[in-house]
């Protein structure tokens, strides 16, 4: 289907009940449909938005195109969650309503004040010469669900030098001062990415205080979804930078998400940091967003999917779900990502396993599914060694140890149907030590592992077609010893 500018800007009060009948009886018959993600009713699903612990429960929204599979006018969909892991579907949250955001609600923030929501989204409106003009919004929610917009933008629009790529915003308070600080992803005239700072004392009255300050003038033509907290004393700012080049293993997707560790200096503005970390490893995560849980856990959600991206269940007119959520953690100044403890609620059934393979490969009967938890710790002298996921008729996703190399390796070559080939179907990342613990979540139409406690993970779709459920192990001029074990999932 050509999607016409017509077609992508439509505003959802526009949908008739013949057209969401014809959506819904399309996605239901869809192969591909997650059991334990989220994923949109219809249509598509991308950034994570206003992820927020208010009145006992934790509110998730997510951007949202109603009527199909490609980039239109965004919405606001809402979910909520008493364990950050069963998620009730909660519908449309926020739609556009005023001209200044006539365009769409793009990316934002959620933080309580007052026993009220405060729901902060970059408004997007379009001049009849199809020029952006960007403003950040607000609206609130009481703890009825009700939720009142401004009927004005609390920042009309970007500052002199930046152009009209202003979004993203993400509100915090200060717990020395108690002012509110807003950081928004921006982009200077110069076409090079930057954030900028914000203060207000009761969230509606907001200063421009000026970048935020780094140690190097460029690092891609601009940042989305920023994002600053603290863990254990340590400042950590997420970035979605646009525009980097590869560089070894890093970088190789068409856009990637990071964070610096470093010190927050609030009194300059000044952000002082090592290097940049990739969050994930893998083919499909981007525009990632935090907030803390009531034990003090930061907590990160990503969309699992990237901009400028087709993936097969399109067809289907569905796109795109969000991780698991992962708590994170820092060790020796690198990020560390956890499967939040919540998780082992949907483990079921357990099977386990453990023996030795010498240059050889094993059918794990016992093991098939497309829908569990899979523990396996994996020792190898040389050569090859791992796992064969999802095989079937012509269809696997490798997962392996290459110890000659001292690489971790996930391969989507044949994992079904391909998605975004231009990028290659093989991610990898160093590993120096000859045994690893993977932990590795399978869902009908994903795959997110976590390798050795979560200093890497590997995030991707895969779309396998039929029966394929299947699991191997194998060895590859090399012994290898295996340790497994398997949940399957309640959904």
């Amino acid at each position: 289907m050509d999607w016409t500018r017509e077609m992508r800007y439509r505003h959802y009060r526009e949908m008739t009940d013949a057209e969401e009948k014809e959506l819904l009886e399309k996605v239901n018959s869809s192969i591909w449909r997650q059991q334990f993600h989220v994923q949109p009713p219809y249509g598509l699903l991308n950034d994570p938005n206003g992820f927020a612990y208010y009145q006992g429960k934790y509110h998730l929204f997510y951007q949202w195109f109603p009527f199909g599979p490609v980039h239109g006018m965004k919405h606001w969909y809402h979910v909520e969650s008493d364990d950050l892991v069963n998620w009730k579907d909660n519908g449309l949250a926020l739609a556009p309503e005023y001209d200044y955001e006539s365009h769409g609600i793009f990316s934002g923030t959620g933080i309580v004040k007052d026993e009220l929501l405060y729901l902060f989204y970059t408004a997007n409106k379009r001049d009849e010469n199809w020029n952006r003009e960007s403003s950040q919004g607000l609206a609130v929610m009481d703890k009825n669900g009700r939720i009142v917009k401004k009927e004005k933008p609390v920042i009309s629009a970007q500052p002199a030098g930046y152009t009209a790529n202003f979004r993203d915003p993400k509100v915090w308070q200060d717990k020395d001062s108690g002012k509110f600080n807003m950081i928004v992803g921006a982009e200077r005239e110069n076409h090079t990415g930057c954030a900028l700072l914000y203060k207000s004392d009761n969230l509606l009255n907001w200063s421009f205080q000026g970048e935020l300050k780094m140690d190097f003038e460029q690092f891609g033509y601009m940042w989305e979804c920023p994002d600053i907290f603290q863990i254990e004393g340590n400042d950590v700012l997420i970035l979605s930078p646009q525009g980097l080049e590869p560089e070894g293993d890093s970088y190789h997707n068409v856009h990637n998400s990071g964070c610096f560790i470093g010190y927050f200096d609030k009194e300059k503005d000044y952000f002082q940091s090592d290097a940049f970390q990739e969050l994930d490893a893998g083919f499909d995560f981007y525009a990632p967003q935090t907030t803390q849980t009531q034990d003090g856990r930061q907590i990160l959600i990503g969309w699992m999917g990237l901009p400028d991206t087709a993936y097969p269940s399109d067809k289907d007119m569905w796109a795109n779900c969000l991780t698991i959520p992962r708590e994170l953690q820092i060790k020796n100044n690198k990020i560390y990502q956890v499967p939040v403890r919540e998780m082992i609620k949907k483990r079921d059934s357990l099977t386990a396993w453990q023996g030795n393979l010498i240059d050889e490969e094993i059918t794990m009967d016992d093991f098939s599914g497309t829908v569990y938890e899979l523990n396996c710790d994996m020792r190898t002298e040389d050569g090859n060694a791992g796992l064969k996921l999802r095989t079937g008729k012509e269809e696997e996703t490798l997962l392996y140890l290459d110890t000659k190399r001292q690489k971790i390796v996930l391969d989507r070559t044949a994992a079904g149907v391909p998605a975004a080939v231009d990028y290659g179907t093989v991610r990898q990342t160093s590993c120096t030590d000859n045994k690893i613990s993977l932990r590795i979540f399978m869902d009908t139409s994903s795959i997110e592992v976590f390798v050795n406690e979560g200093e890497v993970v590997f995030t991707a779709r895969i779309f396998p077609q039929g029966e394929s459920n299947g699991i191997k192990l194998f060895a590859e001029d090399t012994t290898a010893s295996f340790d497994l074990k398997k949940w399957g999932y309640t959904s």
